[in-house]
């Protein structure tokens, strides 16, 4: 089989046995850790990725990338980072995303993996045989269209890629875009901006507009509970002990902190969460609450409609503005498989541990994983659960069998006990403590059928 090596840019041919080889579709973070612990394991693939070069989301120059020039991880780097890959001490404490980028490609280069995946490879569709095995469709850079067989398809192409743009009543006559569709604060320039939705993005680019536009509202749905990027000069996702405190004994000590730096934000506007803090992930950004206190940026409410290039409120406000943009979040997509095969439920697949479809065992969806201070590290030991898994399936290890038993069983997502927000983008939300204990004791298990 015909592998590209983008580092010299010459054909690598492989011998590989389809029945036995997986399709990996795409070389984000979560594409690199798994293709990483296949090689490991000894699983064949052929990785696919649709840009020139590794990275997802964070190559800001891949076709679909939804990054933007001044965006910077909002997890600390030694937080986030790959524990067998530790970024250089040069790195930022809050890398920028060509820092992650160039991270990225560091980390392919060093576990050989450019070699194994097609860039510029576009992946059609994914279909299953009746007698086993996966056809895949997939278009090469100069447009030729393949198709292979493949023993299984595991799918790592983001989940930050489909704008979820809400519908809205009435027509806006000045420019609407969702936040997918920016990339320079010189985008603003000259501009009025209403930024809707006060997420992590939403928090972020309104202080770009801040900066470089006329003025910049921001229309909340909902309260959010903000977390400052350092406490004590240390960045704050590093303040934890070891100790793991009850949930309700960490929402006190953890609420005291955030009063303590963070004050009230209501005092300047923001609403009140409706929800107990961390049922939904908080907004980690220092400068969107130091803005609101100088008067930089005022508050609305929801939007009720447009009319013209007045938008009206819910509260019976008004204001005009240039331009808007939707910092809404966006939806989970795989356009190369028929949803039928996904198993969803509500807003998002339901699979074993967010990655085991529970009765098929050559189909897996990786990185659908969101929790607060997951980390890369926590998404390497998915892809390495499921490398083992699968290694072990062929093995016949009676951990694997077990393993299999249990997600045909029925299984639920790993909360903690956590009543998260009923919201798509909280659809696949976990508790980090129970998911990643979870994930381990299943790699525990799997590593000692194998000794």
């Amino acid at each position: 089989m015909e592998q590209g090596k983008v580092a010299e840019g010459q054909p690598v041919t492989e011998e590989v046995r389809t029945e036995e080889c997986f399709a990996l579709i795409g070389a984000g973070p979560m594409g690199l850790a798994m293709a990483k612990t296949l090689s490991e394991q000894g699983v064949a693939f052929q990785g696919f990725e649709l840009a020139e070069d590794v990275g997802g989301l964070w190559n800001i120059d891949a076709p679909r990338s939804t990054m933007y020039e001044t965006a910077h991880l909002i997890s600390s780097k030694h937080m986030t980072e790959f524990t067998d890959f530790p970024m250089d001490e040069e790195t930022a404490e809050y890398p920028s995303h060509r820092e992650m980028k160039r991270y990225f490609q560091d980390f392919a280069k060093e576990f050989d993996l450019y070699r194994k995946f097609h860039f510029g490879a576009e992946v059609m569709s994914t279909t299953p045989r009746d007698g086993g095995g996966w056809d895949v469709v997939w278009r090469d850079k100069n447009g030729k269209q393949h198709t292979q067989v493949f023993a299984g398809v595991m799918i790592a192409n983001g989940t930050l890629s489909e704008p979820n743009l809400p519908d809205f009543k009435g027509a806006f006559a000045g420019e609407l875009i969702h936040a997918s569709d920016y990339r320079y604060p010189t985008q603003f320039a000259g501009k009025r901006v209403l930024v809707v939705g006060a997420g992590n993005s939403g928090c972020d680019i309104a202080v770009d507009a801040i900066h470089h536009g006329v003025s910049c509202d921001l229309s909340m749905r909902r309260g959010y509970y903000f977390v400052p990027k350092y406490v004590f000069g240390i960045p704050a996702d590093m303040m934890g002990g070891k100790i793991r405190l009850p949930m309700w004994l960490k929402r006190k000590v953890d609420g005291l902190i955030l009063k303590w730096f963070v004050g009230d934000p209501q005092k300047y506007g923001f609403p009140k969460p409706d929800y107990a803090l961390y049922e939904s992930h908080p907004v980690v950004n220092s400068l969107i609450l130091f803005h609101a206190g100088h008067g930089d940026l005022k508050v609305r409410p929801d939007i009720d409609r447009f009319e013209g290039k007045t938008v009206h409120f819910r509260d019976g406000s008004h204001a005009e503005y240039d331009m808007i943009l939707a910092a809404t979040g966006y939806k989970l997509h795989y356009p190369f498989i028929d949803s039928k095969h996904l198993n969803w439920q509500g807003s998002a697949p339901h699979f074993y541990l967010n990655c085991m479809h529970p009765e098929r065992d050559d189909l897996f969806v990786l990185g659908m994983v969101e929790a607060s201070g997951l980390g890369w590290q926590g998404r390497h030991e998915q892809a390495e659960m499921i490398a083992r898994y699968v290694a072990g399936l062929r093995a016949g290890t009676s951990a694997a069998k077990a393993i299999k038993a249990t997600k045909s069983e029925g299984f639920a997502r790993a909360t903690g006990g956590m009543n998260y927000l009923d919201l798509p983008r909280m659809a696949y939300y976990v508790d980090k403590a129970t998911y990643r204990k979870a994930v381990t004791d299943q790699i525990d298990a799997l590593k000692a059928a194998d000794a």
